[in-house]
């Protein structure tokens, strides 16, 4: 079935494009390693120009979906990184399935804690009630990417505890429940990872991690996550935009 982009749709021709391919990567219509059609066979499906074309290919590129391959051709990667976009508020599961990993998540811990006073200053919690704290190990096609401990309030808490940690998608949970994100702020530095860190993600101790630190906010600019996340540099990166 030829593809329909729309010209008339307030999006981008180039995204409109992107979002097709990215789709065909995720249904494995393109399997890992195998070249996509050429550049002539993709614009007459589309009906756009070489440059709308090479626009979208381009930021498939850099986002590790696809890689160029010099005198072949254009293939999808067999194990893209995941990135994550400065300015854009997701969730890991959202990032994988966008560069088309499969995300899952396996439950290390989930309890409530009433001692762990910083998390609870984060979160403008009282000192003599609860937080919820979940740590998971975080997987894209079954490899191990991120190590994750959130912390949220009681009434989210409350909520969250009551899904499959190892499969629940903490947003998505919470914004079927009318509970909205409006805003993060992220702090994020390097640090090399423990025996134990290390045992978890399947790397050697000592290599370097990026720790990415979240602080979330409702529409009511109330925190309601504090979240610890540190991922393998060799298989997570930042995106940044930057404009003058």
């Amino acid at each position: 079935m030829k593809a329909i982009i729309d010209p008339t749709k307030n999006v981008a021709l180039y995204l409109q494009v992107k979002d097709i391919l990215v789709k065909r990567i995720q249904e494995k219509v393109w399997p890992p390693n195998t070249l996509i059609p050429t550049e002539q066979e993709l614009m007459e499906e589309f009906d756009v120009s070489r440059t709308t074309l090479r626009q979208a290919i381009t930021m498939l590129v850099q986002d590790g979906l696809l890689e160029k391959k010099q005198g072949k051709g254009t293939i999808v990667k067999t194990q893209p990184l995941i990135g994550g976009s400065l300015g854009k508020l997701k969730g890991f599961a959202e990032e994988a399935i966008e560069r088309g990993l499969t995300p899952e998540s396996k439950l290390i811990r989930a309890e409530f804690k009433k001692d762990l006073y910083y998390e609870k200053t984060k979160l403008r919690v009282a000192d003599d009630e609860e937080i919820l704290v979940i740590e998971r190990v975080r997987f894209a096609d079954e490899v191990p990417i991120a190590i994750e401990r959130s912390c949220w309030p009681v009434h989210i808490g409350q909520i969250l505890n009551k899904e499959d940690l190892n499969r629940a998608k903490f947003y998505e949970v919470l914004e079927s429940e009318g509970i909205l994100l409006k805003r993060a702020k992220e702090k994020i530095s390097a640090m090399n990872a423990t025996i134990y860190e290390a045992d978890l993600l399947g790397i050697r101790a000592g290599e370097a991690l990026l720790e990415m630190t979240r602080l979330s906010f409702g529409f009511d600019d109330k925190p309601i996550e504090f979240t610890t996340t540190k991922f393998r540099s060799d298989k997570y990166h930042y995106d940044i935009e930057l404009t003058r």
